[in-house]
């Protein structure tokens, strides 16, 4: 299933539209490397299952990219990523 990106991009403000656009962008990303990964998962053709392996792992370096580039524009979200780090660590083995 593929994310539903918001329709009116006019309604985000506009100190906040970078970001929204850039997790606009990990969103598609997130959502081709799922597509691609279940097809892979699909298919038995060796060939086939190398193509779309690699292409997944292109699209999770794009969704590095986007993160970064979000992480330098919302200190929130570089606080809230690691409280949840944090949590995870307390709550796992």
């Amino acid at each position: 299933m593929l994310s539903k990106i918001p329709e009116n991009l006019a309604k985000v403000s506009k100190d906040k539209i970078d970001m929204e656009i850039l997790r606009i962008g990990m969103i598609a990303e997130l959502d081709a490397v799922n597509l691609y990964e279940q097809l892979e998962a699909m298919t038995d053709n060796r060939n086939i299952k190398k193509i779309l392996s690699d292409i997944a792992k292109e699209e999770k370096t794009h969704i590095g990219e986007f993160q970064a580039l979000l992480l330098k524009q919302d200190s929130e979200q570089v606080a809230e990523l690691e409280s949840g780090k944090k949590e995870v660590e307390e709550l796992t083995d």
